[in-house]
């Protein structure tokens, strides 16, 4: 099969957008490989970093780039609009992180104008890139667990992780934040079900008194499909600071008439301890002398190279890109419904009720 070559445009230079950098610099379809940050200083270390051919502190100025076919948008969650209309502009298709937009009608901005230029927009939910929920996935296309009865899925993370994103984005929340990723997931695990109402509930304490006073321990909320399965999410990121997991300890589980999947994700297989302690993923500074091996959200390093859910996501648009063939990331539609899904949750806690969709 022959493959187009790639120009690749990675606006942000923050953690994963140095990660997609990293993989599209050794992927082999990418042929130009520019890189944007609003520090130039920090532009300029990517681009020598990853060899990319052209480096600036104007976003436009690498979007619009001739030899740019593709844009990556990786920059903070609230600037994530005007890189990707700039992109679709200019015909170019766009990989932005997730969220897709902070609201709905944001993301429906989004969505018209995509369709408008008749441009490919995707969302890096990457959970659905981890092998274990690949094989969900094609267990339920195949019919084996019957009709959907029920499901449940949470994910627990360490307070030392809430603050240093709440340091971030002080409005964050854990269900924006964590449970997003398990809300695609179920989404897309159980497409053609549409959720129909969001029941909530939550507790704080731990997170507000570190001084993030809209921030709850603990939420669980209850989503009943259009069929009337039901699934309860569940989002925990007050876990002790030191807690081994260095991201999302997870898990999932679906009951079908036919047959049950249960996905344990909670890394507890591979565990060391050293007295020379473990860097974290997310977390400068924080080193840990117990760790759960290969718990990394994104994924892991791993003797030079960068393995895990991230990766293959990004590898897989990259060839969808440059032979055509279909990759199951996260269209804008599916990025608006987890928008909706988690706009409701926090809508309920606020008036204690169920809320429509």
């Amino acid at each position: 099969m022959q493959r187009k070559q790639l120009g690749i445009a990675v606006i942000g230079s923050g953690r994963i957008g140095t990660l997609r950098a990293h993989l599209a610099s050794r992927h082999p379809a990418v042929h130009f490989l520019a890189v944007a940050d609003r520090d130039p200083a920090r532009a300029r270390a990517l681009a020598e970093k990853t060899g990319a051919q052209f480096h600036s502190d104007d976003n436009l100025a690498v979007i619009s780039r001739p030899e740019v076919t593709a844009v990556v948008v990786s920059t903070i969650e609230v600037e994530h609009t005007q890189p990707i209309m700039q992109a679709l502009s200019l015909g170019k298709p766009v990989l932005v992180e997730k969220p897709l937009a902070l609201d709905t009608a944001e993301a429906d901005r989004l969505i018209a104008a995509a369709s408008k230029a008749g441009v490919d927009l995707r969302v890096g939910y990457s959970r659905r890139f981890k092998k274990r929920y690949l094989l969900a996935k094609d267990q339920l296309v195949n019919g084996r667990l019957g009709r959907i009865t029920s499901g449940a899925a949470r994910v627990y993370n360490s307070r030392s992780q809430a603050t240093e994103t709440l340091a971030r984005l002080p409005a964050d929340t854990s269900s924006v934040s964590g449970l997003v990723y398990y809300i695609d997931l179920m989404n897309w695990l159980l497409a053609g079900n549409p959720p129909v109402e969001v029941f909530a509930r939550a507790k704080g304490g731990i997170i507000k008194g570190s001084g993030y006073r809209n921030t709850n321990d603990v939420t669980w909320a209850i989503v009943t499909l259009a069929d009337g399965a039901v699934v309860n999410f569940g989002v925990c990121y007050a876990l002790p600071k030191h807690y081994p997991s260095l991201g999302h300890a997870a898990r999932v589980e679906l009951i079908g008439t036919d047959g049950v999947l249960i996905i344990d994700d909670d890394h507890t297989d591979q565990l060391m301890y050293s007295e020379h302690k473990a860097p974290h993923v997310y977390i400068p500074d924080h080193n840990v002398n117990m760790v759960f091996l290969g718990s990394g959200t994104p994924g892991d390093w791993a003797l030079g190279e960068f393995h895990g859910p991230v990766a293959t996501e990004t590898r897989a648009w990259l060839d969808h890109l440059a032979t055509g063939n279909p990759c199951v990331l996260a269209t804008a539609a599916d990025a608006r419904r987890t928008i909706e899904i988690t706009d409701a949750i926090e809508r309920s806690l606020n008036v204690g009720a169920p809320v429509k969709l």
